[in-house]
């Protein structure tokens, strides 16, 4: 298992409780304690009968069992050796260090076969401080105009570093202190202690600040647990799931807000085709809410991307010093994968 995403482990309690594999199961020590959180809350929201369900908490807690830990944070990338034939499995990847997470490690050896992922194709990001300033500053902006923020944001990864940066930025402008940040994540609340936890297999930075202060134990960011504990009476902002907009919290707080021009919803990363988050990013002049009736969408939205997928820059530079004579994609949209494949080979 590469890394602790719903869209990489849903179906592994499946896997081994109901099917007849025997092999060995592998992730690091991280993965494995916010799989168990991410199975569990998947379990619990899933909208079919029982009888549907491809595996209960009985079936999660058995697999549990099964997995063999590794010994560092969160993602990982698998070099495997078949009969002298070198394999390698990126996951989802990146080298850009960030606030908390280091560099991904190059491996020692050069693969015969490179499995890559392509989510963003042959599209680059901004650079780090960049998008950081411009996340900042939009916040900064809409609230001084009395608006509220909403950060629709997946529960794990990026919304822990999203969360780093505004408890910073809070700190080093005083005037901010009397205007409330949330994250409303029950899953998000639970998996902290993790974080917490695996503190020295972050990177540098983090474990020099743990030696004063837990950099996790926010100072001016509260946990929300749901739309009738808040109390909405000024400019605020909220960090809420599901990032698709499709449900939950950061529906409803997106449809009492997105009438009013003076706020601000920034979309952090990267949105599934068909999701009312990626609709939104064109700006259209209504919305269709959950009730079935139309408003009108005058709130900004900014698109600013945080996310941990690599680039085509650092897809490329990682390639060039692999060498590997074969490559296959994967993880990615097939238009994209198209273009980032006619880049590779030219």
């Amino acid at each position: 298992m590469m890394q602790l995403s719903l869209g990489s482990c849903s179906s592994l309690p499946y896997f081994l409780e109901k099917t007849t594999f025997k092999g060995r199961v592998f992730m690091t020590h991280a993965t494995k304690a916010i799989d168990k959180l991410l199975l569990s809350d998947y379990v619990k929201v899933s909208k079919v009968s029982v009888k549907d369900m491809l595996y209960d908490e009985q079936d999660i807690l058995h697999s549990m069992d099964k997995i063999e830990s590794g010994h560092v944070l969160g993602a990982a990338m698998f070099m495997v050796d078949i009969a002298g034939v070198r394999v390698l499995y990126t996951g989802d990847y990146s080298r850009e260090e960030d606030r908390h997470l280091r560099a991904v490690e190059i491996p020692q050896f050069s693969p015969d076969i490179c499995i890559i992922e392509s989510t963003y194709g042959v599209q680059l990001h901004q650079p780090r401080n960049v998008r950081e300033k411009r996340f900042t500053d939009v916040i900064h902006s809409t609230i001084s105009q009395g608006g509220r923020v909403l950060i629709p944001a997946f529960a794990l990864g990026r919304a822990q570093e999203l969360l780093l940066i505004l408890d910073e930025y809070w700190s080093n402008h005083p005037e901010l202190h009397n205007i409330p940040i949330y994250y409303a994540s029950p899953l998000a609340k639970r998996c902290m202690a993790v974080y917490q936890t695996y503190i020295n297999s972050m990177n540098e930075r983090i474990r020099n600040q743990f030696a004063n202060s837990n950099p996790f134990d926010f100072k001016h960011i509260s946990p929300l647990k749901s739309i009738e504990n808040f109390n909405d009476v000024g400019p605020s902002v909220v960090m809420a799931s599901p990032s698709g907009l499709q449900s939950g919290l950061s529906r409803q707080l997106f449809e009492m807000w997105c009438s009013e021009k003076k706020n601000a919803r920034v979309i952090p990363g990267y949105v599934v085709e068909g999701t009312l988050a990626k609709a939104i990013i064109n700006e259209p002049k209504e919305v269709t809410l959950m009730n079935g009736l139309t408003a009108p969408l005058n709130m900004q939205v900014h698109y600013i991307s945080f996310s941990a997928h690599a680039d085509f820059a650092l897809t490329s530079t990682l390639l060039k010093e692999l060498m590997p004579p074969n490559i296959i994609l994967v993880h990615g949209e097939a238009n994209e994968m198209g273009r980032l494949k006619q880049k590779l080979i030219t």
